[in-house]
């Protein structure tokens, strides 16, 4: 298990240039993303997302975010414009966690055998549905910042977004991970002081339009 903290950003043609010209394209991919909850949104007004991935099962949750990240005003900025959240890929971790918040759905009762990768009747006794389907054409990048990557991502619903991620073991130093972000930033020329949507923000204003205004009344965007 480990915490992802990331920053989005919207890549121009000077950010582009950059990139090339300096950066080292380690690879592009297509990956198809579906996203899971239940008819009433009770894991993302939580700010949970439980999604599938090339036939991998994720569940991102937020973290707690320790005041002594930011102390200065630069550490303040960087974390301001990162998200972070613990990203868990062991299916039973998952299965549990989903279960222990939609359990008046559920039921308090144990089930006889964890899920496996085969099989996903826990969705349908959990009533979970997709609710969001849609695939990724990525291009990934690194600068001399060891441990940052770079993507550039277009999704097939029109949106363009360029993500700078590090990962962070469990119990790691996240705010070196804001650090590393805050000179990479730099060195691309990012400006601004607002944060960018990433591709499930825009997908839910464009499909969800009152579950998305629901979840920005709640904090959890």
């Amino acid at each position: 298990m480990s915490v992802e903290v990331e920053r989005k950003f919207l890549c121009n043609a000077d950010i582009l240039k950059t990139l090339e010209e300096t950066g080292v394209c380690v690879g592009q991919r297509q990956f198809r993303d579906q996203y899971f909850d239940n008819p009433s949104f009770d894991l993302t007004l939580r700010d949970m997302w439980l999604r599938k991935r090339k036939e991998c099962w994720e569940l991102k949750c937020p973290i707690t975010v320790n005041m002594t990240e930011e102390a200065s005003g630069v550490q303040s900025k960087a974390a301001a414009l990162c998200s972070r959240y613990r990203e868990i890929t062991n299916l039973r971790e998952i299965h549990q966690r989903v279960k222990d918040v939609l359990k008046e759905v559920c039921g308090d009762g144990e089930t006889d055998a964890g899920p496996s990768q085969e099989d996903e009747s826990w969705l349908s006794e959990m009533n979970l549905v997709c609710y969001a389907d849609f695939t990724t054409v990525r291009q990934s990048f690194t600068l001399e910042e060891k441990g940052v990557q770079i993507d550039l991502d277009q999704a097939d619903f029109g949106y363009h977004v360029g993500e700078l991620e590090v990962l962070v073991p469990e119990a790691g130093d996240v705010q070196c991970a804001l650090e590393k972000i805050e000179r990479t930033a730099e060195k691309l020329g990012l400006i601004g002081d607002q944060q960018v949507d990433g591709k499930m923000n825009v997908y839910l204003q464009r499909n969800y339009p009152e579950h998305y205004a629901r979840l920005l009344r709640e904090h959890v965007l």
